[in-house]
Parts: structure tokens; C-alpha cells; sequence
């Protein structure tokens, strides 16, 4: 049963085919809520496209996932209104331009759109009391301190460094309280320290209920991790066979299959469940996915 705030996630058989190939393939997954789960692989092997799909964003071909007791695809509406997505190129990426204080005041003029009740409306003082108080929650909760910015919160998106983007991409994506949050590139461009810091907070999240998938190109000791292939590896997963493409999904081009991969629990005795699985590579890029998106549909 899931905890108020995480959400259970659950995969078995799990692929995804576009027409140029598998993207990823067998995908096999049992973790509670509250899990943190390390989609861990090299650029290009299908990882950002296996963390949409268990997000609800891009609809796979065959197996199913189960997260947060709505079984995919057929309940991805659902998933995705529980779901809520950190960076991710292409899709969910900060606007160099905007300052800190306007992705803000953006996200929160959505949420009181689309998340708030009819009533907020006619009480526009309360409604905007809220809107600062989620912000101020969700600030504290990634440990982003506005005064410390170059500009405070007048600061542009690009002059912010790498960990501080990720702070407020974070904080942007835990204003709804998701109980499932994904993160894409957790440690791109990050320094050792930095890359430390960043699992720290992905860990402490995870710690207080909310489910986090992090895509990543090492996962840290103790995460339930989720391997993906090489793509330069083009031989078959022992013992698969070719089903039919019936995904409407645009994968990536020149995706391939490759050999079994694992998802293992790296700390003896944890909690998370894992099953053996497979998955296969593709070359992705920013505006490939936004471009499977589109054709898909995504929230």
C-alpha cells in the first residue's frame, strides 16, 4: 500500500519500440514508495525515454508498469497527475532567460489554474498567501536560499551554477508535492562534491515519502538501481523475441537492441525488491524526445 505521500513502482516486461527499434526492452522493477531508483546507463541508451514512460509521458509497447496502484499505459492521465517532473532536456528544462523569481511565480500561477479549487478564486489574497507559502515550503525543502544568489531571486537562470538550477528545477517540481518526482541527468557537468550534495538532497527526499527516479551515469551506493545497455552492444536479449510494433511513439532513431541488464539493489538487506530485466539503446537528444512527446502526448 502506498504511504500518503510515495508512490509504489512496479514494472514487468517493460519496452518500449519505435519505428527504428527497441528503445528499451524487459524492463523488470519492484520498488516501494519512498524508494530512490537510479536509472543508471550511458548517454544515449534509452534512459530518459524508460524514465518518461514509467512517469506516464511516452506510452510503451509492451509489458506493463504499475505506479501508484494505475496500471500503465492504460491509466496514464492518472500517473501523470500524480507525477511531476525535475529537469528533463527537452521537455521540462529551465528558461536561460527567466529570472529565479519568474519560474516562481509562473509555477505558481499554474497551480492556482489548474490545481486550485473554484473557491480560491473568489479569496485572490488567501489564494496568493498559499502560492508563497508552497514556495517558501518547497525552497526550504531543496535548500535553494534566495539572498545567497548573485542577484537574489532577480538572478537569471544562467548565471546560476549547475546545482543551484537543479535546486530550483527541484523546488518548481515539489510545489505540487508529487509523490513521484523524476529527475533526468541528475549528475551531468557536476563536480565530485557537487554530485554528492545532489544524491543528499535526492536521498532526503526520498527519505520523507516521495518517490524519486533519477537518471543518472553512476548510481550511488544503496540506491535500488535500474541498468540500461550500451548501445554500441546489438545483440539480442538472450531469450526475447520481436514483437510487433504497435507503439504510435516516435522513438529515437538508430535504437538497437542489446544485451539483459539488471536492476539490483546495491545495500544488502534494504527494502526495494528488484527482478532481473532488459533494456535496450537508442541516441536521444533534447528535441528528440520533446518530438516523442508530441507524437505521443505527454501532460
Amino acid at each position: 500500500m502506498d504511504s500518503p505521500h510515495g508512490a509504489a513502482v512496479s514494472a514487468e516486461g517493460f519496452g518500449l519500440k519505435g519505428p527504428r527499434g527497441w528503445v528499451f526492452r524487459g524492463v523488470g522493477l519492484t520498488a516501494p514508495p519512498g524508494s530512490l531508483v537510479a536509472v543508471e546507463g550511458p548517454s544515449g541508451s534509452g534512459r530518459t525515454c524508460l524514465l518518461l514512460a514509467l512517469t506516464g509521458r511516452m506510452r510503451p509497447t509492451e509489458g506493463h508498469a504499475e505506479v501508484g496502484g494505475a496500471r500503465l499505459p492504460g491509466r496514464a492521465a492518472a500517473v501523470r497527475a500524480f507525477s511531476a517532473l525535475g529537469p528533463v532536456p527537452g521537455v521540462s528544462e529551465l528558461d536561460p532567460a527567466f529570472t529565479v523569481a519568474e519560474h516562481l511565480r509562473e509555477r505558481a500561477l499554474l497551480r492556482r489554474r489548474f490545481d486550485g479549487s473554484p473557491r480560491s478564486l473568489l479569496r485572490p489574497g488567501a489564494a496568493r498567501a498559499a502560492s508563497r507559502a508552497a514556495i517558501d515550503t518547497a525552497l526550504d525543502t531543496v535548500g535553494l536560499d534566495l539572498a545567497a544568489l548573485p542577484k537574489a531571486e532577480r538572478t537569471s537562470v544562467r548565471d546560476l551554477e549547475r546545482l543551484e538550477a537543479l535546486r530550483l528545477s527541484l523546488a518548481l517540481a515539489l510545489m505540487g508535492r508529487p509523490r513521484l518526482l523524476a529527475v533526468d541527468d541528475t549528475d551531468l557537468k557536476l563536480s565530485g562534491p557537487d554530485r554528492a550534495e545532489a544524491w543528499r538532497l535526492l536521498r532526503g527526499l526520498a527519505d520523507d515519502g516521495t518517490t524519486v527516479l533519477a537518471v543518472c551515469g553512476e548510481a550511488p551506493e544503496g540506491a535500488l538501481t535500474v541498468r540500461t545497455g550500451d548501445r554500441r552492444e546489438r545483440t539480442d536479449a538472450p531469450g526475447t523475441t520481436d514483437a510487433p510494433d504497435t507503439s504510435d511513439s516516435e522513438a529515437a532513431p538508430d535504437a538497437t537492441d542489446t544485451p539483459a541488464t539488471t536492476a539490483t539493489e546495491d545495500t544488502p538487506g534494504a527494502p526495494a525488491t528488484t527482478t532481473t530485466g532488459s533494456t535496450t539503446g537508442s541516441t536521444t537528444n533534447g528535441k528528440e524526445t520533446a518530438d516523442a512527446l508530441t507524437r505521443t502526448g505527454r501532460a
